[in-house]
C-alpha cells in the first residue's frame, strides 16, 4: 500500500446504511456490471477456443495411443488429475476463484495451450539442425518443451490477468489459476503418455505401470511447480496492475518456469538421485512457500476488517472469527444449529470479498470503480447479518 492511495473506510457509526454510504460515483454501476458481462465473455470466449482446439488435439492423441489406448489413458490421467485438483481447491478455500474462471484455465490448460503447443513446435525442430534421433530427441525433451509448453500454458495466465483483473489480484490467485492450467495440460499429455505405452508396447501392462508410476505418482505436480512459478510472479504484479507490468511479469515469470521444466527432462541415467536430491527439495519448497503465502493472505483479510471493524461495521471479535480458519468453524457450527448455514457461508464469502476489494482501494487499483463494489458488498453484509440474527 502507498500512502497516497490510502482511503479511509466508509463510517458506520450505527446509522441507517442509506446515510452513512454514500451514493455511487457516477457510471461505476454500470462498470460493475459490465466487469461481470466481461467474465461471462471470457468463459465463452475460453469454451469456443477449447472446442475448436479438440479438433486439432484429439486427432493426435488418438494417431499416438489407439482407441483402446485413448480410453484407458484417458481414465488414468483423472486419477493424478484429482490429485492436482484437490491441491488447488485446498489452496483456493480462503477466497475461492469464481469457477467460471477456474474453468477457462482448466480447458486452456487441457486443449488450447496443448493446440498452441503443437502449432509451434514444428517452428523449434526446422530451426535446429540435427546429428541423428537422439540429438533431436534431446533437443526437443530440454529445449522445445520448456519453452514452448511453458509458454503456451502461461499464456493463459496472462489472458486472466489482462481480462479478468478484479479476480487476479494476489500472488494465491496466480497460483491458483497456474495449478488449474498446468493441471489441464498434464491431464491432456497423460494420456498420450499412457496410451502410447499401451499401444507401442509389446509388454503393455508392465510399461503402462512404470509410466503411470513416473507421471502418476512420483510427479503429478510437476508441470503444476513449473507453471506456479509464472503464476506467482504474475500474482505479485497483480497487485500493482497496469498493463506493462503485467506483460513484464508474464516474461519474468516464464524464465523460472523454463528452467525448472529443462531441469526435470535433463534429468537421465541418474534420475533417482536427480529426483531425490534436486526435485523433492524443490517440492518441499513449493509447499513451504503456499503454505506461507495463505497465512499471508488471511493476515491480510484480518487487517482490512480491522479498518472496517474501527468504522463500526464490525466488532473486534467478529473480526477474529473471521479472519481464522478456527473462528469461521465455529460460526458455521453456531449458524448450522440455528439452521442458518447457509447465510453464514454467503456471510464469510461477502467478508472476505470486501476485505480483497479494499486492498485494491489501498493499492490505488480502478478506485471508483472498487468503491462502488465495496458499498455493494457493505449493504450485502448488512442485509445477510440481519438474515442470520433471525
Amino acid at each position: 500500500m502507498q500512502p497516497e492511495h490510502y482511503q479511509a473506510a466508509p463510517g458506520h457509526q450505527g446509522q441507517p446504511l442509506a446515510v452513512v454510504v454514500p451514493p455511487p460515483a457516477q457510471g461505476a454501476a454500470l462498470s460493475v456490471s459490465r466487469t461481470r458481462s466481461g467474465l461471462v465473455g471470457l468463459t465463452v470466449a475460453g469454451g469456443v477456443l477449447a472446442f475448436l482446439s479438440l479438433f486439432l488435439v484429439v486427432p493426435f492423441l488418438l494417431s499416438n495411443t489407439g482407441a483402446a489406448g485413448f480410453l484407458i489413458g484417458f481414465l488414468a490421467s483423472l486419477i493424478p488429475l484429482s490429485v492436482v485438483l484437490a491441491a488447488v481447491h485446498i489452496i483456493d478455500r480462503w477466497e475461492p476463484e469464481p469457477k467460471r474462471l477456474l474453468f477457462f484455465a482448466f480447458t486452456w490448460g487441457a486443449a488450447v495451450s496443448v493446440a498452441v503447443t503443437l502449432l509451434i513446435q514444428p517452428f523449434f525442430v526446422i530451426a535446429f539442425q540435427f546429428s541423428d534421433l537422439p540429438d533431436l530427441q534431446t533437443y526437443m525433451a530440454t529445449v522445445q518443451a520448456p519453452i514452448v509448453e511453458e509458454f503456451a500454458k502461461s499464456l493463459g495466465l496472462l489472458i486472466l490477468l489482462l481480462a479478468a483483473r478484479r479476480q487476479f489480484d494476489g500472488p494465491v490467485d496466480g497460483v491458483v489459476f497456474a495449478f488449474t492450467i498446468a493441471g489441464g495440460f498434464a491431464f491432456t499429455e497423460n494420456i498420450l503418455y499412457f496410451g502410447r505405452a499401451i499401444a507401442e508396447s509389446a509388454s503393455p501392462a508392465s510399461d503402462f505401470a512404470q509410466v503411470f508410476f513416473l507421471r502418476g505418482v512420483m510427479s503429478p505436480f510437476a508441470h503444476a511447480i513449473f507453471t506456479g512459478t509464472t503464476g506467482l510472479v504474475m500474482g505479485f504484479a497483480a497487485r500493482r496492475w497496469n498493463t506493462a507490468a503485467s506483460i513484464g511479469a508474464f516474461f519474468v515469470g516464464l524464465l523460472p518456469a523454463m528452467f525448472l521444466h529443462n531441469r526435470w527432462n535433463s534429468m537421465g541415467q541418474g534420475f533417482l538421485l536427480d529426483y531425490i536430491v534436486v526435485q523433492v527439495p524443490i517440492f518441499v519448497l513449493a509447499v513451504g512457500g503456499i503454505i506461507f503465502l495463505r497465512v499471508a493472505e488471511k493476515r491480510l483479510t484480518r487487517q482490512r476488517l480491522l479498518e472496517y471493524s474501527a468504522a463500526g461495521w464490525f466488532t473486534r471479535a467478529e473480526v477474529q472469527l473471521l479472519a481464522t480458519h478456527g473462528g469461521r468453524r465455529t460460526a458455521l457450527a453456531w449458524a448450522a444449529n440455528a439452521g442458518r448455514k447457509r447465510q453464514m457461508k454467503q456471510f464469510l464469502k461477502a467478508t472476505t470479498q470486501l476485505a480483497n476489494t479494499r486492498q485494491r482501494i489501498l493499492g490505488g487499483r480502478d478506485v471508483p470503480l472498487h468503491q462502488a463494489e465495496e458499498r455493494q458488498q457493505l449493504q450485502q453484509i448488512v442485509s445477510l447479518r440481519a438474515a442470520i440474527a433471525g
